[in-house]
């Protein structure tokens, strides 16, 4: 959060820092990010000497040229940089200088307050909720992501430039030197990476960065996403988020960690004296993700596309229970390096989603089982995939949406995460989501030309 100490000047100290920064490191433009309801980073780029009037009196831009955003007739909106999010873009600098970023917030310029459909106001709102609870939250995503080779003509192909598999080093990971070119970049930018490794899948990589309090993490994912296309391009690949860029292989996930702790620095998700080390509040807020797993499941997994990696048989979660054992589960108790480290992983989102009201959502729904007092199931330590239907239907193991159609139903009929993510969001989630399925729904695949052109 910005500083509120201001100077002279009339700015805060955090902005004056900026300005000075903007001057040493000779910056000649600055991009004011944000993103739409769909998570889609958009920026608008000021010459650096706009930089001060960009603290004192925020950047105008036309909303209605935003999906999601307002309608033509209501479309001026104000860009607020947050002077915190200042980085240098490492692919930019150059002999005579360097461009930036500032996250910015979006204010309605006809009430002066934050703009509603703003995600980072959404999730502002949702860790808002649980500040007056008594908690803040952390969160640590893991991104997983493909590079492809691109053709003659610079698209991007599903050719992969390697032929390694989980933890392989080079030869066979010919990727390694892009990744640490990714994770040099990323560490520029302030990001603190815990690990890199290659990933089941031809191709497929994962970066793993520092956890953080979950508004920088939100931030920190967008950001995330935005260096690692810039320096795959860099060296000719293609990085995609896409969840199954390629049928019957594994999908890329963004398993995430969550935990929250007290105003006296505790870790409200830990209890020495439980046997999973789990707190009664820690379990009533994974009883709340599991009970708006299916709404949930709307806002992580948002593309067609999410569902052919949310089969069972490739590693991705699609059983509603949990586990401290195995990862078949949907949220799962990680081991902690100690023991006051507790948290819960949901391992069901995809790098395909608006982090920021995706975070939102969880959130949302963990507080619900804590203000409902919801009580957890018991955790389910046998391997769920292996499980038939009469086995599931005995411990109570339902299944996540199999389709996009069938989730945005769950969120439609889902109070709790549709008032997470306020009036505006929501319907215009819905309507842009309900649209995508309908268009897919409607459509003839290839596959479906191979399998029945001729046959019938």
């Amino acid at each position: 959060m910005a500083s509120d100490h201001v100077t002279d000047g009339g700015i805060s100290e955090d902005a004056q820092q900026v300005i000075d920064r903007v001057e040493k490191e000779k910056v000649d433009f600055i991009r004011l990010q944000f993103t739409d309801v769909l998570g889609t980073v958009k920026n608008v780029s000021i010459p650096a000497g706009q930089i001060e009037k960009a603290f004192n009196e925020g950047i105008y831009f036309d909303g209605s040229s935003i999906e999601g955003f307002v309608r033509i007739q209501e479309s001026d909106m104000r860009l607020t940089p947050d002077p915190t999010t200042f980085e240098i873009l490492p692919w930019r600098r150059h002999e005579d200088g360097a461009s930036a970023r500032l996250i910015c917030d979006v204010i309605d310029t006809s009430t002066g307050e934050p703009f509603e459909g703003d995600p980072r106001y959404v999730l502002r709102e949702a860790l808002s909720r649980a500040k007056d609870m008594g908690y803040d939250v952390n969160v640590a995503p893991e991104p997983e992501f493909f590079l492809f080779e691109e053709d003659e003509n610079g698209r991007a192909t599903t050719k992969t430039n390697d032929a390694g598999g989980y933890f392989d080093l080079a030869p066979k990971d010919l990727a390694s030197d892009v990744r640490r070119d990714i994770i040099y970049g990323l560490e520029s930018m302030g990001f603190e990476i815990e690990a890199s490794h290659h990933e089941v899948a031809q191709g497929q990589h994962e970066i793993n960065f520092e956890y953080d309090d979950a508004l920088t993490t939100a931030d920190n994912v967008a950001t995330f996403r935005t260096v690692v296309r810039a320096i795959a391009a860099e060296h000719d690949l293609h990085a995609t988020f896409m969840p199954k860029p390629i049928a019957r292989i594994n999908g890329s996930g963004m398993h995430t960690h969550v935990s929250m702790f007290t105003e006296g620095g505790e870790n409200a998700f830990h209890d020495a004296a439980d046997e999973f080390d789990l707190s009664e509040t820690a379990k009533q807020f994974l009883a709340g993700v599991l009970e708006h797993a299916p709404a949930i499941t709307a806002i992580c997994n948002p593309t067609v596309n999410s569902y052919k990696r949310l089969v069972p048989g490739y590693e991705a979660p699609v059983f509603r229970a949990w586990s401290d054992r195995n990862r078949s589960a949907l949220i799962r108790k990680p081991a902690a390096r100690v023991p006051t480290a507790s948290r819960i992983e949901l391992r069901s989102p995809d790098p395909s989603c608006n982090p920021y009201i995706a975070f939102a959502a969880i959130v949302h729904a963990g507080l619900d089982g804590i203000d409902r007092e919801l009580v957890a199931p018991d955790p389910v330590r046998e391997n769920i995939y292996d499980f038939d239907e009469a086995k599931r239907e005995e411990y109570g193991i339902e299944t996540l949406p199999g389709n996009l159609g069938a989730s945005i139903e769950a969120l439609e009929a889902d109070e709790v995460i549709g008032s997470a993510l306020g009036e505006h969001v929501y319907e215009n989630f819905i309507e842009a989501k309900s649209q995508e399925y309908e268009d897919y729904r409607v459509d003839v695949s290839q596959w479906e030309l191979d399998r029945y052109l001729e046959t019938f």
